[in-house]
């Protein structure tokens, strides 16, 4: 509170007067020559409610409301940031290096959906082996669930949570038991329902550009200069008001700007000054693949941590599923094309992509792996399943658990998805809340997106497309926590892979040019992780039947000198469902075992087990 009460100030240039109402008063503002209005309402303190009074007419929220206690449409509530009394003075922040992150929706996280719930969850989180959480977007948006990318109040975490200051408890409580948080944020459109900007002013968008989902944000245009502040400010708010590790930006193809200082770099530079001393996380979704996003600004780039890497995702998914339809026509699910996605990053840096008719991606030579997060699951590609299923759903057992190991072992940065460390049957749909008119339309949209999968476009998948707006979507979206003992043998998968990146220095260290591979045979390949002490790890991954390698002339499957292969962990462990592993490296040359992955490093050669050579035999 301000020693005469509160500040306001809003852009609306266009306006003739504008006012606050607080308490069914208004309180004239003054303009100054940007089309700022501004105003001190003496006397409020954290609590009240207040509206926006333009040309002596209607009232509307806050663009910039810190709180939305009864949703987008009606009034905006007063919070003092500094409330809060945060523990966390001696959290360091994040780097780059030894992250794995854990995709979370606050809503079906937990029966609560809230932050409350959500925060009980993180010793659970720290024993599976979470280094940091990655939120879905939570600004605030219309109806009663949704996944949140349909935000209209930026700056207002939604009511459907708890309140912001329990959000920067559960933040707190992270960073207490050593877990970092970053935030979905959506800078690329604005939702369709609650979304009053265009009241303030008619900058805020622009049919310059156009997006999948509404008007363009203005980030180049006319008027453009305070609508960049407006969401450069949204991008600091979240770090320096709620202690946030950083930011993944959506959909960063439908940010526009042909300015000579991009946005996204302009939100990168601020974020990060905003942070101080204290290192943060910026991670962007792009679907172009556009590797200027991760090169240093000296570079010519925007100076963000890490993309995600849909390539590694979509060729895994045809390992997994046996099924490249839609966007996954340009994959295989090849070895080759494993080995590729682990040393590059991207599979496509700028090929003919057939199913764009275009050429997709740039050059990601020189990335460190630190620059690409792979996974198998995320909330959009496991809603894109039609019926919600996740990849172990889709896949056998014995497969799902290889790519498992190759995606929590790889030098990327591993992602989970809530409950896919347990096995978590429950589906993950696409929903949200909207009036009837526009949950119609939603409907009927989602209907003809999915229709790219020739499967789904028939017309008994057609019709149990679930409805976005049902609550029933949403509700059977949510986790089910008695699955964690029920699929021990999934969770004890994942905790057991985590913990080996962690105690394996060659699997955490995620060196640059420090893994190389090579196909064994039509479905099995090798990883080499090379230790700078010589400790070289093997991995075996082998995605089809029994394979004997006789002979071996692979270089990569040499052990260090004087000593020989051992297995050292097996996705065909009993403990995970597995049916044992006998000796790969054997006297009779290597035996493969059939959809499995395992991890071998080397041990002293023991003379007392060396096989005589048939010569020798002779003699």
């Amino acid at each position: 509170m301000l020693p005469k009460g509160v500040g306001f100030r809003v852009w609306a240039p266009e306006r003739r007067n504008v006012s606050v109402v607080v308490d069914g008063k208004d309180v004239p503002f003054e303009r100054d020559d940007a089309g700022y209005w501004s105003g001190v309402a003496e006397g409020v303190k954290a609590g009240v409610r207040y509206k926006y009074r333009l040309d002596g007419d209607a009232t509307f929220p806050d663009p910039a409301s810190r709180f939305q206690p009864d949703g987008p449409h009606e009034a905006s509530e007063v919070v003092d940031p500094g409330r809060f009394q945060w523990s966390d003075g001696n959290w360091k922040g994040v780097n780059a290096t030894g992250q794995v992150i854990y995709e979370m929706h606050v809503g079906t996280f937990t029966p609560e959906g809230t932050w409350a719930s959500a925060e009980s969850k993180l010793p659970y989180l720290v024993d599976t082996g979470i280094t940091m959480i990655e939120v879905m977007p939570v600004s605030e948006f219309p109806g009663r669930f949704g996944w949140g990318y349909d935000g209209v109040h930026p700056y207002a975490p939604t009511r459907l949570y708890g309140r912001p200051d329990d959000l920067r408890s559960f933040v707190d409580r992270a960073h207490a038991v050593g877990i970092a948080v970053i935030l979905d944020v959506v800078y690329n459109h604005l939702g369709p329902d609650g979304n009053y900007l265009t009241q303030f002013s008619k900058h805020y968008f622009t049919d310059r550009h156009k997006t999948d989902w509404g008007a363009a944000v203005n980030f180049d245009s006319a008027d453009c200069l305070p609508v960049r502040e407006f969401f450069t400010a949204n991008a600091t708010y979240w770090i320096d008001e709620f202690h946030l590790d950083g930011l993944r930006f959506d959909a960063t193809q439908n940010i526009y700007d042909s300015s000579s200082d991009h946005i996204l770099a302009a939100m990168s530079r601020e974020a990060r000054k905003a942070a101080g001393e204290r290192p943060i996380f910026l991670v962007a979704e792009n679907e172009p693949q556009e590797t200027r996003i991760v090169r240093p600004p000296d570079q010519g780039g925007f100076g963000m941590d890490a993309l995600w890497n849909d390539d590694y995702h979509h060729t895994a998914m045809v390992a997994l599923s046996g099924h490249s339809d839609a966007y996954y026509t340009d994959y295989r699910g090849t070895p080759q094309e494993f080995i590729s996605a682990v040393k590059y990053g991207y599979l496509f840096q700028g090929q003919w992509y057939k199913w764009q008719e275009q050429r997709r991606g740039t050059p990601a030579f020189g990335l460190p792996p630190t620059a690409f997060i792979q996974f198998t699951d995320n909330h959009d590609q496991v809603a894109n399943s039609a019926r919600g299923l996740r990849s172990a759903q889709l896949s056998d057992p014995g497969t799902y658990r290889a790519i498992a190991a190759l995606t929590l072992l790889g030098p990327a940065t591993p992602m989970i998805f809530q409950g896919q460390e347990f096995g978590a049957r429950t589906p993950f749909f696409y929903f949200a809340d909207h009036e009837t008119a526009l949950a119609t339309m939603v409907h009927e949209g989602r209907i003809e997106f999915m229709s790219q999968f020739k499967a789904v476009n028939t017309p008994e998948m057609r019709t149990v497309l679930p409805n976005p707006a049902d609550r029933a979507t949403f509700e059977r979206s949510r986790l089910d926590w008695t699955e964690v003992e029920r699929n021990r043998e999934s969770y004890d998968l994942h905790r057991d892979l985590l913990r080996l990146r962690k105690s394996e220095k060659v699997f955490h260290a995620q060196r640059p040019f420090g893994v190389d591979g090579a196909v064994l045979s039509e479905r099995a390949f090798v990883l080499r992780y090379f230790s700078e002490e010589g400790d070289d790890r093997l991995l075996i991954v082998n995605l089809g039947s029994d394979t004997t390698l006789d002979p071996a002339p692979e270089p990569l499957l040499a052990p260090p000198m004087n000593k020989e292969w051992a297995t050292l962990w097996s996705s065909e462990d009993p403990k995970y469902g597995g049916a044992g592993t006998p000796a790969l490296d054997t006297p009779d040359n290597w035996r493969l075992p059939g959809r499995a992955a395992v991890v071998m490093s080397p041990v002293k050669v023991d003379p007392a087990k060396s096989k005589p050579s048939k010569k020798e035999k002779k003699k």
